[in-house]
Parts: structure tokens; C-alpha cells; sequence
């Protein structure tokens, strides 16, 4: 088992994930018994240090949505360890798990989804107080009120409902409820996946504001690579299940080792008209994980791919930048 190495060595990790699995149960037949499992997350290791952004990448089905609330234990994860603070939290019942809860926050990808309909804003953002006992009435109204402030909206949006602002306005009401409680990590998965390009950049740059200001650490999830290199600082590579390559934002970029890297590095627009860019496309779909293939999971699509990549499964190397490929690992 490989970790991702530290910018900074010499700070304890704020979040430690080790070897952490996902597996559902697959039911079939008449009987519906469990045959098979779908492995959405399959040994994961990594780590994140206090005011660190780490972005994870990926196509969409690789797991890294499930990791996310996995951490946020909103899963009970299958195997593994979610390591906050130094307190292995992974297998704390309801009520130890409150006091994390205040600290590990997420934002999620469609705002509509994520905020009560039934609620105004002022009883949405009242609600983490009111779950972890905090304050008074009073209280409550007025740090709703800041809450409103730091995200640019007005006060008077506590009397109104989510359908009543638009996409990126919702967004920074869910971000709003996600600092309410003064969080150390926040899991933003996907954030700006569904708003406007427009808009996407004035989330991001608030979400680097609030970040400076509260000292806050983010697991960043996107499946584009070109909005992940403007927050992160470290980025993670994740395909079927598994992480198979990591580094420091720039090195990614400008040095990516595994070909499904290359492919995602390929895909990202140059806004220069006379700049040629040579795409990597994969071919075919990314592979079921309930009858992963063979050996390496990427071999069916690879365009390097070699006899060994069908028979075994590369680790992932223990160097500066890991990657999980026998190209480098031999």
C-alpha cells in the first residue's frame, strides 16, 4: 500500500485515508442473494494536510463520489481506515461520530438536490446549529446572517425559498451551510460541474477565499482536469476504483506518466485558435466494476498496454510522483 506523498512532511496530515474499500453487494436471482460486489472503491490510500486543497479526478463512475461520502461517512465503508485528526473514525457509532460531523463538511454537485425545497434559507442554514445544539435563537439568526454575508447574498434571502435563485446562487448557499459550523475539511464533490463556465469561476474563487480565510482543507472532486489545476494543490488521478497516479498540481501537468493522465491532460481546451493540440483518445467505456478486467483495470483501453498490464496489477510506486503502470514499475 502507497500513500501520496506530502508537500510538507514535517505537518501531521489533518485526514489520513488507508486502504479503503467501498464494496456493494451485488443481489441476484430469484432469491436475490449476493453474488458479486461492485467495488466503487478498492484500496484507496492518501493523505491531506490542514489549509491543503487535494483534487481527484476522474471519469464519471470511478469511485470518487463514493470515496467522498465514505470519508464524510455518510458510507459505512466496506474495509480500511478514515483517519480526521488522529481518531480513526471509521467505525464510530452515531453519537461518537457527532463532534466530527462538525468538522468534516460536504458541497454537493446539484444545489437544487442538496437544499430542502420545503425550507427558507434561514431555517436551511439554522439546521447544523440546531442538529449540534449551538446557540440560541437569536444567535442562529444573526450567524445565518454572516453566513449570507461571507458568500455574497443578501440578508433578506433568509425568507426565501432555494427554487427562487438561480444555479450558482443556490451553490453558495449549500457552500454557506457547509462553513456553518466552522469545518476543518470540506468535501466539495463536484461543485461546479453544474453551473455555467461564468459562474464556475466566481465559485472557485470564492471557495479559495474561504479557504484562506478559515485555514480550510478541501478534497476537491471534478472530472475535469483544467478547473481542478486552478484550486488544487496536489491532484489525484482515480480510474475503476483506484488511484493510479498523484503529484503536485504543475507536475501532472506538465509530466504525467500514466496514459489515462495523458488522455485527460489531452482533453483540456487551449484557448488558442493557432495552438494544434494532439488528443489521446481512449477507446471504449470505462469497465464494469462489479467484473473489473484482468490485471491492470486499465489494459482494455490503454494504447501502451503490454502482455504483463493483462495478467497483473501494477502497485503503485513508491516515488515522488506515483503512478500505478508497469511502464514505470519494471
Amino acid at each position: 500500500m502507497s500513500v501520496i506523498p506530502l508537500v510538507n512532511s514535517s505537518v501531521s496530515p489533518l485526514l489520513q485515508v488507508r486502504d479503503l474499500k467501498m464494496h456493494f453487494p451485488v443481489k441476484e436471482g430469484v432469491f436475490m442473494r449476493t453474488g458479486k460486489y461492485n467495488k466503487a472503491v478498492d484500496g484507496v490510500s492518501f493523505d491531506i494536510m490542514p489549509g491543503e486543497t487535494l483534487g481527484l479526478v476522474g471519469e464519471s463512475g470511478c469511485g470518487k463520489s463514493t470515496l467522498g461520502r465514505c470519508i464524510a461517512r455518510l458510507y459505512q465503508p466496506t474495509s480500511g481506515e478514515v483517519i480526521f485528526n488522529g481518531t480513526d473514525i471509521t467505525r464510530l457509532g452515531r453519537k461518537p461520530l457527532m463532534p466530527f460531523r462538525r468538522d468534516i463538511q460536504m458541497i454537493f454537485q446539484d444545489p437544487m438536490e442538496s437544499l430542502n425545497s420545503r425550507h427558507t434559507v434561514g431555517e436551511i442554514l439554522e439546521e447544523p446549529f440546531i442538529v449540534q445544539k449551538i446557540g440560541d435563537k437569536a444567535f442562529r439568526r444573526q450567524r445565518v446572517k454572516e453566513l449570507l454575508e461571507v458568500v455574497g447574498l443578501p440578508a433578506r434571502s433568509v425568507t426565501r425559498y432555494p427554487f427562487e435563485f438561480s444555479g450558482g446562487q443556490r451553490q453558495r448557499i449549500g457552500i454557506a451551510r457547509s462553513i456553518a459550523l466552522n469545518p476543518k475539511l470540506i468535501i466539495c464533490d463536484e461543485p461546479v460541474s453544474a453551473l455555467d463556465v461564468s459562474i464556475q469561476s466566481q465559485i472557485l474563487n470564492l471557495l479559495i477565499d474561504l479557504q484562506k480565510e478559515f485555514n480550510l482543507s478541501y478534497l476537491f472532486i471534478a472530472h475535469d482536469l483544467a478547473v481542478v489545476k486552478h484550486i488544487s494543490d496536489r491532484i489525484a488521478i482515480m480510474y475503476l476504483g483506484k488511484i493510479v497516479e498523484s503529484g503536485v498540481g504543475e507536475s501532472i501537468y506538465r509530466t504525467a506518466r500514466h496514459p489515462y493522465t495523458q488522455s485527460l491532460i489531452s482533453a483540456i481546451p487551449v484557448p488558442d485558435p493557432h495552438h494544434k493540440s494532439q488528443r489521446q483518445i481512449l477507446v471504449g467505456d470505462v469497465p464494469s466494476p462489479i467484473n473489473p478486467p484482468s490485471g491492470c483495470g486499465f489494459h482494455t483501453r490503454c494504447p501502451k498496454v503490454m502482455d504483463v498490464c493483462r495478467s497483473t496489477a501494477p502497485a503503485l510506486s513508491p516515488d515522488h510522483q506515483p503512478v500505478s503502470c508497469h511502464l514505470f514499475n519494471t
